[in-house]
């Protein structure tokens, strides 16, 4: 039987595992949830994971703490970066992004104030891979020289900021050397698989620049006309 993986890859946590999977090639079927259409709270997908998130994987087999390290204190450092990026990273990238541009794709207005609380977060989060999970030797994080699914995890939730204006990106990531590069390793570390993972944020990307360049016209023409008056 093929194993299942429910996802949206608008999703974090959806790309990290296809992005496991893919690189690990494990057999999958890849079952779109679309979260924009608000799928995965249809009983249908409650069936699947009563809390209606996202990704989900219906076979039992499939168990992610089998490809950790065999080193179990290399285990017990991964499981520490996880369990800080859910508390840190993700709260900070998730809610900066929601509140400065997908909130109304999501039927949530902006928020500028819950914007700048999660920019503050996100900044201590960006700080901290750099001056703590990315010590040492190695190109990733707790200086291995290869990517485990704590990199695929948090690489994957930083390019939720693929979505934002290019500046307010390149503003939040270039005082953060290190941590670029680590991205850049990862990505080549991943290739192809990278890409076509993140395909969907890429054309996001594009449609979000396409609205703000229509909202900055309009808002030179209404400029114009009102000086005109």
């Amino acid at each position: 039987m093929t194993l299942k993986v429910f996802a949206d890859r608008m999703s974090q946590p959806s790309r990290a595992v296809i992005l496991f999977c893919k690189l690990n090639k494990i057999n999958f079927e890849e079952v779109r949830i679309d979260l924009f259409k608000r799928q995965h709270f249809s009983q249908e997908f409650a069936e699947i994971n009563p809390l209606r998130q996202v990704p989900a994987i219906v076979d039992g087999r499939f168990k992610l703490y089998e490809r950790y390290p065999a080193d179990v204190s290399k285990r017990a450092k991964i499981h520490s970066v996880l369990d800080w990026h859910h508390l840190n990273l993700r709260y900070g990238a998730m809610r900066y992004v929601v509140n400065t541009t997908l909130g109304p794709a999501l039927g949530r207005p902006l928020d500028s104030q819950a914007a700048a609380r999660a920019e503050k977060v996100l900044d201590s989060s960006l700080a901290t891979i750099e001056s703590v999970w990315l010590e040492g030797s190695g190109k990733f994080l707790l200086g291995s020289k290869s990517p485990s699914i704590a990199d695929l995890s948090l690489v994957c939730e930083i390019m939720q900021l693929e979505v934002l204006d290019e500046k307010d990106r390149a503003r939040i990531l270039n005082p953060y050397k290190k941590v670029r590069a680590w991205i850049e390793a990862t990505k080549v570390a991943t290739h192809p698989h990278f890409d076509d993972v993140h395909g969907v944020l890429f054309r996001a990307k594009a449609k979000f620049q396409k609205q703000r360049e229509r909202d900055l016209t309009a808002a030179s023409s209404n400029a114009r006309l009102h000086s005109k008056m």
